[in-house]
């Protein structure tokens, strides 16, 4: 017999789904940003309803409900085409250019060496080319892809991934392949949470990231490669507390994916004091991200770094006052002050998770470092929060979810309200941060307890 705290969250669960839904098919991302940001923030809102009602839920309903939520969650994603990116027709073109023998890293996709790899889905003529989201070319013609006259960025993992969804996609599929790869992905990093949380955690905080409106929009409706790495994250952090050279070979796997996982290297470093121990973690990462690169290499006449110097430089993390990079520490800090500072702030907390982490709870560490980083550097695109949303599923201190929903407002309502809001959104997230830090220390366990000694790296648990 269900219990009434199970059927009222799955209830909210059941709203939340409607409600992502209709955000998923909303089109407003260039006509009416407004709009989407009010539906934006009606799924959040329902989101932190559904989780904080799960803590009411019997133990033995909480599995369950989390993986039908997750199900349903992530179905939403797949109602609509990308609405708010157009990062996944680069990852369908990058697979269709080598299934034909290509190397990715050759040809920029506006490249005519390429023409008989186009057809009328990526590269559409006439009044389709009038739309906003297409980039033109030449003699009437325009393409879905961004960026179309540079190579592409994605590491060899990613690559591999684009290839494996083409081959394994049916003709004219079009951009339900990625879709449903991202759902499957985004799917099995739940059932990844719920296995570890199982053993070390609590198993209800696997639903901040199954039922987290960022899933379905960024992962599964917008397709990001990110979902990839964040998966090969999950199943590294778990793996790396007790085999650290198989748990160093996965973060060499989510590295080679998508990059961004370098920065949860230090929290699987946590409490480490003997080199050999650290270098079981790192000369793995190393070697499987050498290893994977090393077959581009080979096969590539260009560079397969790609276009990655060029879009840091155009994205502004060198220069603070472009893009609203470092706003936090520009309230407080002349621009040129910026990035030094950042580095700065970036090797203190390193230092501090290396030396006072719980090698035990990696993931801990890990969410300092990475949400500390978003925090300085303020970035504009909201799927790179996902790494970040599946480490708060982890350890549990969901008021770093807000960070992730910084990053959706700068992206997205900032179109509408102007720059300043991602500055206002991160200033939000942070104080946000720092009371759920100062409330948490409150209620620390006396020096020396049990339960001090099991959860020492910021009092999480």
């Amino acid at each position: 017999m269900t219990s009434p705290r199970t059927a009222g969250a799955a209830s909210l669960l059941a709203a939340l789904t409607a409600a992502l839904v209709v955000t998923v098919r909303k089109d407003g991302y260039f006509t009416d940003p407004a709009g989407l940001s009010w539906w934006y923030a009606a799924s959040w809102a329902l989101f932190a309803a559904a989780a904080l009602a799960l803590r009411k839920v019997p133990a033995r309903h909480v599995v369950p409900l989390v993986l039908a939520g997750a199900v349903a969650v992530a179905a939403t994603g797949l109602v609509a085409a990308p609405r708010t990116s157009t990062d996944s027709f680069r990852y369908a073109w990058d697979g269709r250019v080598q299934a034909a023998g290509i190397s990715p890293y050759d040809h920029p996709p506006a490249d005519p060496a390429l023409d008989r790899l186009r057809d009328d889905w990526l590269f559409p003529r006439g009044a389709a080319c009038a739309a906003p989201d297409k980039a033109p070319l030449t003699d009437g013609t325009c393409t879905r892809i961004n960026r179309p006259r540079v190579h592409t960025i994605y590491p060899p993992v990613a690559e591999g991934y684009f290839l494996l969804v083409h081959a394994l996609s049916p003709p004219d599929v079009r951009h339900k392949a990625l879709q449903t790869g991202a759902a499957l992905l985004s799917l099995a990093t739940t059932g990844a949470l719920l296995l570890i949380l199982r053993r070390r955690g609590d198993p209800r905080t696997a639903a901040y990231w199954a039922w987290c409106p960022a899933v379905p929009i960024e992962a599964v409706n917008n397709a990001h490669v990110d979902v990839l790495a964040v998966l090969l994250s999950v199943v590294a952090l778990g793996v790396v507390v007790r085999h650290r050279v198989a748990g160093g070979a996965l973060f060499g796997l989510g590295i080679a994916a998508k990059m961004l996982p370098a920065v949860l290297l230090p929290g699987a470093l946590s409490g480490v004091r003997r080199p050999r121990d650290a270098a079981a973690v790192l000369v793995p990462a190393a070697a499987v991200v050498g290893l994977v690169y090393l077959p581009y290499v080979l096969v590539s006449r260009g560079s397969v770094l790609g276009y990655l110097g060029g879009y840091a430089e155009e994205e502004g993390y060198e220069d603070a006052s472009a893009h609203g990079r470092y706003a936090l520490l520009r309230l407080l800090l002349p621009d040129a002050w910026a990035l030094p500072a950042a580095v700065a702030a970036m090797v203190a907390v390193v230092w501090y998770v290396l030396r006072r982490g719980d090698p035990d709870r990696p993931w801990s560490g890990a969410l300092l470092v990475t949400g500390t980083a978003f925090l300085l550097m303020t970035p504009g695109y909201s799927w790179y929060a996902l790494l970040l949303v599946a480490l708060v599923a982890l350890d549990g201190r969901w008021e770093w979810l807000g960070v992730a929903l910084a990053g959706a407002a700068a992206y997205v309502t900032g179109r509408s309200l102007g720059d300043g809001t991602g500055t206002v959104a991160y200033t939000l997230a942070g104080a946000a941060v720092l009371a759920g830090w100062a409330v948490r220390r409150r209620h620390t366990a006396p020096a020396g307890s049990p339960a001090d000694r099991s959860g020492r790296l910021d009092r999480s648990r």
